[in-house]
């Protein structure tokens, strides 16, 4: 366990070699995509979500593919079409056909074209015309949406974001110096994208390996009680008009596990789960409208259950 603790350090590592930001983010994207989550960017243009998500792919040795959504594009040209070929139809497939697709900008198209990506999100399939195409596994959608723009855009629907495990929020850089290091790393880098020059840090089967790992992580009882009291009570707080699916639960339960890896374990802990909660749960949970034209926030809802939801005593256990 301590060895695949290790390959994930350097992982995170090598992505904050080019990558300037927050180091826990980074963790926490590796550990959605231990678990094949889908990961939803929100927050203001230029802080550097695409080269997170290019450079990401890289390192862990993944097929990359980007896709900017626009008003005019069209379900087929993410998922591909059948063309006749003079005696048959033959399937050209399209840029979902990856291990990591960054849609760029999602809101920026209709919600047909966003739809387009629910299956492949949920099944890590595609059916056109009545057939299935299965994705190649480690299959995950980086997905980034500007927060400030409503002119000319389309709001995700509850259902889509219900299917992206984190809703996470890179901000802006939180020093000078942070500032000070984005302008040095492009002056010795002496062009704008890097990536190519990015080794991979493992390759595909490794990662594999290293999911097949996550699933076999203990997680006690008393754990899933305590995942099972936050999503509840995001559905019984008073100021909440709809609170988390059992899909929260799901995302807690999974990205837990994939801590535990991350940090050398093979049981949960609390703290792991605590961890994740607010980006995992925040973005399911809807307020009630007095509340929110009032600007709370659904991240200050998660926090105060976090406080007021008992964490369960936890023998650390070995082996």
């Amino acid at each position: 366990m301590r060895e695949i603790s290790g390959i994930c350090s350097s992982i995170v590592n090598a992505v904050c070699d080019v990558y300037v930001g927050d180091k826990d983010l980074v963790e926490k994207m590796l550990a959605a995509a231990l678990t094949n989550g889908n990961i939803l960017f929100e927050d203001y243009p230029g802080l550097g979500k695409t080269l997170l998500a290019k450079v990401f792919a890289k390192v862990i040795g993944a097929d990359y593919r980007r896709v900017q959504f626009t008003p005019d594009l069209l379900p087929s040209d993410i998922i591909g079409v059948k063309i006749w070929r003079g005696d048959r139809f033959e399937f050209v497939k399209g840029p979902i056909f990856t291990n990591v697709l960054l849609a760029d900008e999602i809101n920026r198209s209709p919600p047909k074209t966003q739809a387009a990506l629910l299956e492949a999100m949920e099944e890590r399939q595609v059916t056109v015309e009545g057939e299935t195409f299965p994705l190649s596994l480690p299959f995950f959608v980086l997905a980034t949406q500007n927060p400030i723009e409503q002119e000319g855009t389309y709001p995700l629907p509850e259902a889509q974001m219900d299917r992206f495990m984190l809703r996470m929020r890179p901000g802006y850089p939180e020093s000078i110096e942070e500032e000070m290091e984005i302008l040095r790393r492009r002056i010795s880098w002496k062009k704008d994208d890097p990536t190519e020059d990015v080794e991979p840090v493992v390759n595909l089967d490794t990662f594999r390996r290293i999911q097949e790992v996550v699933e076999t992580i203990y997680v006690d009882k008393s754990i899933l009680k305590y995942i099972s009291e936050l999503v509840r009570a995001t559905r019984e707080h008073e100021l909440v008009e709809l609170g988390s699916s059992p899909r929260g639960g799901l995302a807690l339960l999974k990205l837990s596990r994939a801590l535990a890896v991350m940090d050398g374990r093979d049981f949960v802990i609390p703290d792991d789960v605590k961890r994740v909660a607010v980006e995992a749960l925040a973005h399911r949970i809807i307020l009630k409208f007095e509340y929110a034209v009032e600007g709370l926030r659904a991240e200050e809802v998660v926090e105060e259950i976090l406080g007021n939801v008992r964490v369960p005593k936890y023998e650390t256990q070995e082996g």
